[in-house]
């Protein structure tokens, strides 16, 4: 934990600063960045001597690092250790997608899904047609909002029918996600992020972000197969089980393999006898037809059958909403600036690169090549964002938003001006508490309890 004691030592020598801090420090592929408020400094080259002193020491003599440790106020710099090299953010990338949304919507800004009928609404409620969802990259729809009733998603989509007198569809039950342009994996995905959830696919439509849980129960006794099943309706995922049951008070070793362009999931491993039970987290292959599906599902739970059956589009379809097609009404996100924090807090990459994507489309125009994914054109208002902090060309290269690219490289200056920019903006206050803060909550929840940095450093 090499970074968290610079981190936390950082935070001892600097407080008696009487200025705010910002800071980005960069441990070969783990990073922080922090704002603190702090009183007087007395010795800024003792400070500085005591960090190069820490960084010499022999446990570091293979680590790379990159450090910017700047005033917030004044601009002042208090520390850096090779600030220009080129390092991968990881997941501080999502800083840059997350300042870009503030900076480009506002954080008043909601996503809307509108909801159409493709047909006449007969005075018994029989909706003479199919029924539409055209997704629009709202990411909120998850267990860490709405709690774990899973079906509870489609409750604002069913009180719509409601409200237009809808008691059973005579059509199918169709999901637009043809917004996004390009594949739903990110660029510079490695194949092994496709395995669990951590690579969910990105899509214009999300359902619990798009992973779905699968239970493994043991067997009656040692050497018989294991019981598994997927929790959710509609995944459309073929489930090939090769566990078995081992012997009593073992770890479970467990592993999953989905082949890319296929549905079948395969399970191997042992789960010992007696155990109450593992879940495993899968992405789904196809988001636009699990929602459709799994809206099928609802609708049915609450009375409306549905005679057809659910289909999903997405790229490379075009759009597919039939132009007499008439809106019901239209399904709300929270304001974007929970959003934000809904992605930054517990670094959520499915989110933060369906809003990359969102960002591309809404700022798509004609001057757009064609070819243009909705990616490539969120990270070139990326590169516009970072020009207008001061930002040179050349001390930042994204492939996607997340961080999970091992391609993304960006520099301790660049995050730090990055932050110095999102310091002034009118959003600021909204960025920062977008945030997690150490020893409190999101990815530092457990870290740096106890110390200076507690519930100071973010």
């Amino acid at each position: 934990m090499g970074v968290d004691s610079l981190a936390t030592n950082i935070m001892k020598e600097i407080r008696s600063l009487f200025f705010p801090v910002v800071a980005c420090l960069f441990w070969a592929q783990t990073s922080l960045v922090f704002a603190v408020e702090t009183n007087p400094l007395t010795n800024l080259s003792a400070l500085q001597m005591r960090l190069d002193n820490y960084l010499a020491q022999p446990k570091y003599e293979t680590a790379l690092w990159g450090i910017k440790v700047i005033s917030a106020t004044s601009g002042r710099t208090i520390y850096e250790h090779h600030p220009e090299r080129l390092m991968s953010p990881a997941s501080n990338s999502k800083l840059f997608t997350g300042a870009l949304a503030l900076d480009t919507l506002g954080g008043d800004f909601r996503f809307r899904t509108p909801v159409l009928a493709a047909g006449r609404i007969q005075a018994n409620g029989t909706l003479q047609g199919d029924l539409w969802v055209v997704g629009q990259g709202d990411p909120s729809w998850n267990e860490r909002r709405l709690g774990t009733n899973f079906l509870a998603v489609f409750d604002p989509f069913i009180a719509i029918l409601t409200k237009a007198g809808i008691k059973r569809i005579q059509g199918d039950v169709q999901v637009d996600a043809t917004l996004f342009k390009g594949p739903p994996t990110g660029a510079g995905w490695n194949i092994d992020d496709l395995r669990e959830g951590e690579g969910a696919m990105v899509s214009a439509v999300m359902l619990h972000d798009n992973i779905a849980q699968v239970e493994v129960l043991p067997g009656e006794q040692p050497g018989r197969p294991g019981r598994v099943r997927i929790l959710q309706p509609g995944t459309g995922l073929n489930l090939s089980n090769l566990i078995t049951t081992g012997i009593s008070n073992q770890p479970a070793q467990l592993d999953q393999y989905w082949s890319l362009g296929r549905d079948t999931l395969t399970l191997q491993g042992t789960i010992p006898k007696g155990s109450a039970g593992e879940m495993l987290e899968v992405a789904v292959p196809r988001p636009a037809d699990w929602f459709a599906a799994a809206f099928k599902a609802a609708l049915a739970l609450k009375g409306i059958a549905v005679k057809g059956k659910s289909h999903g589009h997405c790229w490379p379809e075009t759009n597919q909403v039939p132009a007499q097609a008439k809106e019901l009404g239209g399904v709300l996100s929270p304001p974007l600036r929970e959003v934000v924090a809904g992605f930054m807090k517990p670094s959520q990459n499915l989110e933060t690169d369906t809003v990359l994507a969102f960002l591309g489309e809404h700022l798509r125009d004609s001057n757009t090549m064609i070819s243009a994914t909705s990616a490539s054109v969120g990270l070139q208002a990326v590169t516009k964002l970072l020009t207008a902090a001061g930002v040179e060309a050349g001390a930042f290269y994204f492939d996607e938003g997340s961080g999970l690219s091992r391609n993304n490289l960006t520099t301790a200056s660049a995050t730090a001006a990055l932050l110095q920019y999102a310091a002034q903006r009118p959003w600021a206050a909204d960025f920062r508490a977008s945030l997690p803060v150490g020893g409190v909550d999101g990815t530092l929840r457990r870290r740096f309890k106890n110390t200076p940095a507690m519930g100071n450093l973010q």
